[in-house]
C-alpha cells in the first residue's frame, strides 16, 4: 500500500468551523484512499461532527488543541502566545514531520506568520507568496496567481522567485508544459509600469529557466494571457477580489435577467444545464485554496467563509504537491539560480 499523505487540518479556523470544516475533510478521505487527516481542534465539538458521518477511521485522527486564534488578533502575538491553538499545534504537525501538509480557513496573518515561524522557508526563499488558482481561458482552465497576499512591499528578487517557484507548481502540480509567466502591468510595453515592474521585467526578460511571455494587463488575464501571473501582493489581492466580485455580480445579473420575463424563464430552463456548467468554472471553491510557496512544508490558506467543498478540494491538492516532490523541485530551483 502507497504511503499516505497526511494532511493537518485547522478544525476550528473559519466563519463555518467546526462544522464545515470537519465536513470538507470527510469528504477529502471519502474521495481519495491516499490521504489521511488530522482535525486539529476541541476534541468534543469535532468528535461530536464526526458522528454525523460515515468514514474510514484509519484516514482520520484527532488532535485536541485547547485554544483558537481569531480572526482580529494580532498575529504574531497570537503565535507567541497561544502554543496550545489549532493553527499553532497544526504548523508543528508539519514541522515534526508528522503530516506533510496544513489547511485552515483561519486567521490570514497568523498562518503566513505561523508558516514562516514554524514551518521555515525553503533554504534560499526570500519570501514566501500565497498562490492561488484562478479560473482563465486556457486548456487547463486556471491560472496562477502569485502573490496574493503575503508580500505587499516585495523587491525585484522577490518576484523573479515568485515567477519560479509559480512555474514549478504549475508544471508539476497542473500539468501544464513550459507554463507562460507574464508579470502584471498597465501596458504590453516593456518601458511603462511602476518602479517596481520596471526593475522586474529585464531579470524576468533574461531568466533562462522560466518562460517568461512579457507584460500582462489586467483585461487579459481572464482571457488566459499566461499561466503564471506575476505581480507583489497589493496587485495581486486586488485582483482576486476583483475577480470574486465579478464573479458574484455575474451570476446575479444572469439569474436576474432570466427571470424576468415569462419567455426567458422558458428559456432558462433549456440552458440551465450547459449554464450551470460554465459557471461552475468561475467558482473558486472548487480550486481549494492558495498555497504558501517556498516553505519546508506545504501550508494552504483557504478562504474564511469556506464550506466543506474548498476544504474537501484545499486538502486533495496537497495529494499531487507532496507526489510531484514540489518542495524537492523548488529547492532545487533556488539552488540553481544562487550557482
Amino acid at each position: 500500500m502507497a504511503e499516505l499523505v497526511n494532511v493537518a487540518v485547522d478544525a476550528m479556523g473559519g466563519d463555518n468551523a467546526p462544522a464545515e470544516t470537519v465536513k470538507g475533510a470527510v469528504e477529502a478521505v471519502n474521495a481519495d484512499g491516499r490521504v489521511k487527516v488530522f482535525l486539529v481542534g476541541h476534541k468534543t465539538a469535532v468528535l461530536e461532527e464526526l458522528k454525523k458521518y460515515q468514514y474510514n477511521p484509519e484516514q482520520v485522527e484527532v488532535v485536541h488543541a485547547e485554544e483558537v486564534i481569531e480572526m482580529a488578533e494580532p498575529p504574531v502575538m497570537a503565535i507567541r502566545k497561544k502554543k496550545d491553538s489549532s493553527i499553532v499545534k497544526a504548523l508543528y504537525l508539519v514541522k515534526d514531520g508528522s503530516c506533510d501538509a496544513f489547511v485552515s480557513a483561519g486567521s490570514t496573518g497568523a498562518v503566513l506568520v505561523g508558516g514562516q515561524v514554524i514551518v521555515g522557508r525553503i533554504k534560499g526563499v526570500e519570501r514566501p507568496p500565497l498562490a492561488p488558482l484562478i479560473p482563465t481561458d486556457t486548456p487547463k482552465g486556471v491560472s496562477l496567481l502569485i502573490d496574493c497576499g503575503a508580500n505587499v512591499d516585495a523587491r525585484a528578487s522577490h518576484l523573479v522567485q515568485f515567477a519560479k517557484m509559480g512555474s514549478v507548481y504549475m508544471e508539476h502540480v497542473m500539468g501544464v508544459k513550459n507554463p507562460r509567466v507574464g508579470i502584471v502591468n498597465i501596458g504590453a510595453e516593456e518601458e511603462k509600469g511602476n518602479a517596481l515592474v520596471k526593475e522586474t521585467f529585464p531579470l524576468l526578460k533574461n531568466c533562462p529557466d522560466i518562460n517568461f511571455i512579457g507584460s500582462v494587463e489586467a483585461r487579459d488575464i481572464p482571457g488566459g494571457a499566461a499561466d503564471v501571473v506575476v505581480c507583489e501582493a497589493f496587485v495581486g489581492n486586488v485582483i482576486l477580489k476583483m475577480y470574486e466580485g465579478v464573479g458574484g455580480v455575474m451570476l446575479k445579473k444572469i439569474k436576474g435577467g432570466m427571470m424576468s420575463t415569462f419567455r426567458s424563464k422558458i428559456g432558462a430552463l433549456l440552458v440551465k444545464p450547459a449554464l450551470k456548467n460554465t459557471l461552475k468554472a468561475f467558482d473558486t471553491e472548487q480550486y481549494g485554496g492558495a498555497p504558501l510557496l517556498g516553505l519546508k512544508g506545504l501550508v494552504v490558506k483557504t478562504h474564511g467563509s469556506s464550506k466543506a467543498v474548498e476544504i474537501k478540494n484545499s486538502i486533495l491538492q496537497c495529494i499531487a504537491f507532496k507526489e510531484q516532490r514540489i518542495n524537492e523541485k523548488i529547492r532545487e530551483k533556488i539552488i540553481l539560480e544562487e550557482v
